[in-house]
């Protein structure tokens, strides 16, 4: 009996790989708090124009099947792990979950010309509304690690009337990131459960909840940053002290308890 090949087509872009691009995204944009971890469950995906032109008659069918498949590896991580059917012992475990009633999937046509054909591009964010210390994965590639290479934001979260300051640089457990500081003070850490920060650094726990905070003088328009944290936070390879604010040059590298570098640089 000739079987039939299950293979993928290369270069063609299937229901399956846009899933299980989904659950990669999920997985690696996770907000871990004090309790619980949040998860991704806002997407917006990307496909070139001839794939979403090929597609976009089952759209509807795909984000079935993904939402599907989404809640069962939520599911599947909330699972408490087992020693020969006995419950481990130790700490609880923190919940797995979802900062909205529903997942929310978008396709969208690229227009920038970035997204090569039989690939597809996700942005995602924890909740609807884009709020300070819950913050997704940025980008998504197929077969890449997730990057930063576009500024364009979810349709649902896209806002055109801030006015960005400055930007900051730097890579954590999640990948590399840009922030752009839209505001006049940026907190910045691990974040926590009773405790979001405006930069929530993906990272362990030598990193404090709240680390440091930058200000922005509307009036002069300079920047300053004061050391909140229990490891200590340099400012060009010097220690900062603690509670001491101290003037934020216009480019400046800082470092987050030995653990990350974070290139500051303000915008005229």
């Amino acid at each position: 009996m000739a079987q039939r090949d299950t293979m993928p087509v290369p270069g063609k872009l299937s229901g399956q790989a846009v899933i299980n691009e989904l659950i990669r995204n999920m997985e690696l944009g996770q907000f871990e708090m004090g309790y619980s971890v949040l998860l991704p469950c806002v997407f917006s995906l990307y496909l070139h124009p001839d794939d979403y032109s090929r597609l976009e008659g089952v759209f509807d069918l795909i984000a079935e099947d993904a939402k599907r498949a989404l809640g069962a590896r939520v599911a599947q991580l909330n699972t408490k792990p087992r020693i020969l059917g006995v419950m481990r012992p130790g700490r609880q475990a923190k919940e797995f979950k979802i900062a909205g009633r529903d997942w929310i999937l978008e396709f969208l046509p690229d227009t920038e010309g970035t997204v090569p054909a039989g690939d597809v591009e996700i942005h995602s964010e924890l909740n609807e509304t884009a709020q300070p210390g819950f913050r997704g994965t940025k980008t998504t590639l197929m077969g890449r690690e997730p990057s930063v290479t576009s500024p364009r934001l979810p349709a649902v979260t896209r806002r055109t009337s801030e006015v960005v300051y400055a930007e900051i640089r730097y890579e954590d457990d999640s990948g590399p990131q840009l922030y752009l500081v839209s505001q006049n003070t940026v907190r910045v850490g691990r974040g926590g459960d009773d405790q979001p920060m405006d930069l929530a650094l993906y990272t362990n726990d030598e990193v404090s909840r709240e680390h440091f905070v930058v200000r922005r003088d509307p009036a002069t328009r300079r920047f300053f940053i004061v050391d909140k944290s229990v490891n200590g936070t340099w400012l060009e390879g010097k220690r900062l002290k603690k509670g001491v604010e101290e003037a934020l040059p216009d480019r400046a590298s800082i470092g987050v308890a030995q653990v990350l570098t974070l290139s500051f640089e303000t915008r005229k």
